[in-house]
């Protein structure tokens, strides 16, 4: 906790307030609504005055993850540049953040600023709950738009409005084990998907028969979504008011995702399944698995030294007509809630948190990779080499569909891919998924419909 002297105010919240400097961080988080709202109202009496006993501006920042405690030298760096301002940093679960959010929102208890993972802005955005920042870009001299990858600056604007900051990439590339891609007779990765299946069977023929190929746990949702993503699929159609996973791009995804499963290329095993990736990886079980950089970190330390040599990273195969490696814009931005009263220097903060120095420093103690080209230059990102296909990647992403419904959706894409894997129809699955998707968009058809009668 930054070396501070740390004392725990409320043991029925379980929060630590940690002085000088002031960073909160949540060591735990109550279990129900009526405890969060208790959690907010007391925040909201916290913060509300905005100005500490020194006369400085306070302002409270919510940082999602475990970036908060490998990041504090960036935090004690923007306090010393800004002496007339008092930085507090909550650190809040991802699996405790978005209700937490929403709590706030309903109990007026919003920090100033908030990372946002980017499929949540479209929800917040939606709600009135997070400041337009357009104005702020226009004047700035720290934020230049065609400086960041195309696909994750879409994600943060909805309805032509930007509403968050990219603060870190994320997006899923191809891990794989080039000594085994070798024995099957590759001495590159595959570029295309029927590469992609030749390779694939090539690896289990010749090299691992008692294994498999790749993995793809049946349980997350993203596999199939990029395929989708890939084969140019619009997920909804009418302004998000119906699915269109009837739609033969979204067909042929699917098909594909099925076809890997049906030929034996992949186990057919949820994520809880397998209880060590990387061991798992090392032993060669599976020689391919699409995940994102979080576990270049991870392969480096939990892998032998000598095996580093051994793997590596690819953009995505593409299927045959397109001209780019298509994969999910992922990650996180720097969002400014409305109901701040201190907006000047939260813009003041995610301004600091966005220079291409500062970003740079942030991979270096994270490994979250940085949004700005002008960074990835800064850093020589990509003279490492599994970094590198991460760059390539992040050029040809394209954003989930800007509804706020879309992570209910993504339960329901899910379903249909265990569905097919089972044995259902590819006909059945999408007919099924279509329907589900059209139930849970009820409320959004009778939303834009009551807008378009005020309109008229």
């Amino acid at each position: 906790m930054r070396g501070a002297n740390c004392q725990v105010q409320n043991e029925d919240l379980q929060f630590v307030i940690c002085s000088p400097p002031r960073v909160r961080l949540v060591e735990r988080f109550v279990a129900d609504i009526l405890q969060l709202a208790i959690f907010c109202s007391f925040i909201s009496i916290a913060v509300g005055c905005g100005k500490g006993d020194d006369g400085r501006t306070i302002i409270d920042f919510w940082a999602i993850g475990s970036e908060v405690e490998q990041i504090s030298e960036l935090f004690d760096e923007f306090e010393r540049q800004n002496p007339d301002i008092e930085l507090r940093v909550l650190q809040v679960p991802w699996l405790a953040a978005h209700e937490k959010l929403l709590t706030a929102f309903a109990g007026d208890a919003t920090p100033d600023v908030c990372q946002l993972g980017n499929t949540w802005i479209p929800e917040f955005a939606t709600l009135g709950a997070l400041e337009p920042l357009d104005a702020y870009i226009q004047r700035s001299k720290a934020i230049e738009p065609r400086d960041y990858f195309p696909g994750l600056w879409e994600t943060n604007q909805m309805d032509a409005r930007v509403y968050g900051i990219p603060w870190y990439a994320d997006t899923r590339v191809l891990f794989y084990r080039k000594d085994i891609l070798a024995k099957a007779g590759w001495t590159k990765p595959p570029r295309s998907w029927t590469e992609w299946l030749e390779a694939m069977r090539d690896i289990k023929r010749k090299v691992n028969p008692n294994g498999y190929a790749i993995l793809m746990p049946t349980n997350e949702w993203e596999h199939l979504t990029i395929f989708g993503l890939q084969t140019g699929t619009r997920m909804l159609r009418d302004d998000g008011r119906y699915g269109n996973f009837g739609s033969p791009e979204f067909r042929r995804a699917l098909e594909f995702y099925a076809q890997i499963f049906a030929e034996g290329l992949a186990p057919p095993v949820r994520n809880t399944e397998i209880s060590n990736y990387w061991e798992e990886f090392g032993r060669g079980y599976f020689a391919m698995y699409i995940t994102g950089p979080w576990n270049i970190g991870e392969f480096r330390r939990r892998l032998p030294p000598s095996m580093q040599e051994d793997w590596t990273t690819a953009p995505l195969p593409r299927p045959e007509g397109s001209t780019f490696s298509v994969s999910q814009a992922g990650g996180s931005g720097l969002a400014i809630f409305r109901r701040s009263e201190r907006k000047e220097a939260a813009w003041r903060l995610v301004e600091f948190l966005s220079r291409p120095e500062k970003l740079v420093r942030f991979y270096e103690l994270t490994g979250n990779l940085p949004p700005r080209e002008s960074a990835w230059k800064l850093g020589q990102l990509e003279d490492d080499p599994p970094v590198r296909a991460f760059h390539e990647q992040l050029k040809h992403v394209v954003p989930m569909p800007r509804v706020p419904e879309w992570e209910q959706i993504t339960t329901k894409i899910w379903d249909a891919g265990q569905a097919v894997i089972a044995g259902e129809t590819v006909d059945r699955a999408v007919a099924d998924l279509d329907r589900a998707v059209d139930h849970i968009l009820d409320k959004r058809r009778w939303m834009l419909a009551r807008r378009e009668a005020e309109q008229n």
